[in-house]
C-alpha cells in the first residue's frame, strides 16, 4: 500500500486505498479532495462538504465558527459497502481563514485554514499537465508564487478506471498554499503552469481567494474525459472501442477511463468554472477528428449537468467553461487536421460563446509557435500568453466585465463581395475592437466553376489541402474592415468565389505575426472558414 503525500486530518493520515472503488469502508473521513488550506466556493453558492463513514444512518454535524451548524445523515453510496455523508454550508462571503469541524459518533474531523473564494477546475492533456518548472521564465514565475498565499492548489495523480470511482485513487499533492516550494516541483507532475498563471491573473483582479484543481493527463482523447452519457450523444455503441490495458492498468485511451478516475470524484464539490487544454490527441482521423464538433460540446454539457446534479444545484448547470484553441505544431506550410480541430473546438462556428457553446470562452494560440521547445514543439513554453488570453475572455464571459469587451480578438461580422473588382470586404464592425494588420497574407479563397451550386463545399474541401484553395493578399484595411483581392485566384475555368478561409494551416504564422489582431490588446483573430452562398 502506497502512502500518499497529503494533508493531515485530525485523527487519521489519508493513505492510498483499494476497496470499494478506492474507499476504505471502515473510517470516518473527508473525501480526498478536501483538506487543510483548501478553498471552498463562496456565495451566492452553497459549498458542499462530503466524506465517508462506516455506518449508514448516523448523524453528522458540520460547524463553521460564526455561521452555525449543519446536520446531515450518512447514507449508502453508489458502490456496495460505501457509506457517504454530504453537507451544504450556508452561503459564505469570500475570505477566511476558517476552521471547519465535522463530528459524528465515529469521531471528529477538522479542516483548518479554509478560505472561501472561487474554485476552478483545470483539465485536459499534456499542455494542461505541463508544469511550472517547464514554462518560459520558470525561475521567476516560481519565485513569484510566494506572493499569492490566497491561491490554493490541488493535484490528483494521473489514474484510470473502468468504473466511476467514489474517490481519487491517488494524489500528487493535497491542498497546499501557493509558494515557490509548492508551485515548483517535478516535471509533468506538479503544478500546472497554465492553471496557476490563469489563477494568478484572476486573483490579481478579483482580490479574493482562488482554488485551483489541476486534473490532467498527457496524450489523452476527449472521449476518455467523457462519461458514457456524453459519448452516447455522438457515437453509436459499435464505435466505442474495447477497454485497453497497459502494464496491468486501464490504458488512458480507454473511453471514459479518465472521467471515471479523475473527474467523477470531484462532482460533489461546488465549483465556479473550468478551463480546458486538449485536442492534439484527436487530430488524426483515426482518433475521431470529425466527431470533435459533437464530442467536445457534449462533454461540456455533461460536465455541467453532472457537477450541478451532484452538488445539489450549487454548481451552476451552465458554469463558465474556457478552453485553449490549439497552438502550432510543425514548422512550414503543413496542411493537416489542426485547422479542422480548431474549427470543431468552436462547434464549427469560429468563435465562442455561440448558440451551441453558451457561456464558454476561448484563448486563441495559433500565433504562438515554439518550434525549439525542449519539450517538443507540440508543447509551447509560452503559457503566460495563453493564460493572459484565457483570463481576458474569462473576465468578459465568466465575470461579466463588459468594460473588457474592447480587448477580445476580432471576428468577421460580414462579407461583401465586389464582383466587378474581384474583391471581398471583410467587416469586423460588430466586435467593439479596432483591428490592425501585422501582415498582408493569411487568407485563401476557393473558386468554383458555376454560380448555381447549392453547396460550394462540394468544390471547396473543408479540411484537406486542395488546388481549389489559393492564397490571396490583403490589399486594404482600416480600423473595422479589410479587403482581399481574388482576381488572380479565380480563373476562367473557376470564375466564381465559393469560399474564404483564414489562417487554415497547422502553424499559420510566426510568433504573434498572423494577419489580424485587436490593436488595443494584441488579441488575435481566430481562424475561420466561410462558404459563399451563390
Amino acid at each position: 500500500m502506497k502512502t500518499l503525500d497529503m494533508f493531515t486530518l485530525l485523527s487519521v493520515i489519508y493513505i492510498s486505498f483499494f476497496t470499494f472503488g478506492g474507499v476504505a469502508a471502515s473510517s470516518f473521513k473527508f473525501a480526498s479532495s478536501y483538506g487543510d488550506h483548501m478553498v471552498l466556493q463562496q456565495s451566492p453558492h452553497k459549498s458542499t462538504i462530503w466524506g465517508f463513514a462506516s455506518t449508514a444512518g448516523e448523524i453528522v454535524t458540520v460547524h463553521v465558527p460564526g455561521k452555525g451548524s449543519v446536520t446531515t445523515a450518512t447514507r449508502s453510496g453508489n458502490d456496495p459497502g460505501v457509506v457517504v455523508w454530504t453537507a451544504q454550508l450556508p452561503p459564505m462571503d469570500a475570505g477566511g481563514p476558517y476552521t471547519i469541524t465535522v463530528t459524528s459518533r465515529e469521531g471528529n474531523l477538522t479542516l483548518s485554514d479554509v478560505l472561501f473564494g472561487d474554485v476552478w477546475v483545470c483539465s485536459g492533456q499534456s499542455n494542461m499537465q505541463f508544469t511550472m518548472n517547464m514554462a518560459n521564465n520558470s525561475a521567476a514565475e516560481i519565485k513569484d508564487a510566494d506572493n499569492y498565499p490566497n491561491i490554493r492548489l490541488f493535484t490528483p495523480m494521473q489514474t484510470t478506471s473502468i468504473k466511476p470511482e467514489a474517490d481519487f485513487l491517488e494524489l500528487h499533492h493535497g491542498w497546499v498554499v501557493s509558494s515557490r516550494e509548492t508551485v515548483g516541483g517535478k516535471t509533468w507532475q506538479y503544478f500546472s503552469a497554465l492553471c496557476f498563471m490563469y489563477g494568478k491573473h484572476l486573483y490579481s483582479t478579483l482580490k479574493y481567494p482562488i482554488g485551483l484543481v489541476a486534473t490532467s493527463y498527457g496524450g489523452t482523447l476527449v472521449e476518455a474525459w467523457s462519461s458514457p452519457d456524453a459519448l452516447d450523444k455522438c457515437l453509436s455503441k459499435n464505435e466505442i472501442p474495447a477497454i485497453k490495458y497497459k502494464n496491468g492498468t486501464v490504458d488512458p485511451s480507454t473511453y471514459s477511463s479518465l472521467w471515471n478516475a479523475m473527474v467523477y470524484p470531484l462532482l460533489n464539490m461546488t465549483i465556479y468554472g473550468a478551463i480546458w487544454y486538449q485536442g492534439e490527441s484527436n487530430i488524426w482521423p483515426q482518433q475521431r477528428l470529425d466527431s470533435y464538433n459533437c464530442t467536445f460540446p457534449a462533454m461540456i454539457d455533461d460536465w455541467r449537468r453532472k457537477f450541478s446534479d451532484a452538488s445539489g444545484g450549487q454548481t451552476s448547470d451552465m458554469f463558465p467553461f474556457g478552453f485553449v484553441q490549439l497552438a502550432p505544431y510543425r514548422k512550414g506550410k503543413v496542411y493537416s487536421g489542426w485547422p479542422t480541430l480548431r474549427w470543431h473546438q468552436t462547434a464549427d462556428c469560429g468563435y465562442v460563446p455561440n448558440a451551441r457553446l453558451k457561456n464558454t470562452f476561448m484563448a486563441v494560440a495559433m500565433d504562438l509557435p515554439d518550434f525549439t521547445s525542449p519539450y517538443g514543439s507540440i508543447h509551447p513554453e509560452y503559457k503566460q500568453d495563453i493564460a493572459d488570453r484565457l483570463y481576458t475572455e474569462a473576465m468578459i464571459v465568466a465575470y461579466n466585465r463588459t468594460d473588457m469587451l474592447n480587448r477580445r480578438g476580432p471576428f468577421p461580422s460580414g462579407f461583401t463581395e465586389v464582383v466587378d473588382l474581384k474583391t471581398v470586404i471583410i467587416s469586423y464592425a460588430n466586435s467593439k475592437t479596432t483591428i490592425e494588420m501585422r501582415t498582408n497574407n493569411g487568407f485563401e479563397v476557393c473558386c468554383v466553376p458555376r454560380n448555381d451550386i447549392s453547396d460550394t463545399r462540394v468544390f471547396c474541401p473543408f479540411a484537406s489541402p486542395s488546388t481549389q484553395w489559393k492564397d490571396v493578399p490583403i490589399t486594404a484595411s482600416d480600423s473595422t474592415s479589410l479587403t482581399i483581392d481574388y482576381h488572380s485566384a479565380c480563373t476562367s475555368s473557376n470564375p466564381y468565389l465559393g469560399g474564404i478561409r483564414y489562417e487554415w494551416l497547422e502553424s499559420p504564422c510566426d510568433m504573434k505575426k498572423c494577419a489580424v489582431y485587436n490593436k488595443l490588446s494584441g488579441s488575435p483573430a481566430p481562424p475561420f472558414i466561410h462558404f459563399v452562398t451563390l
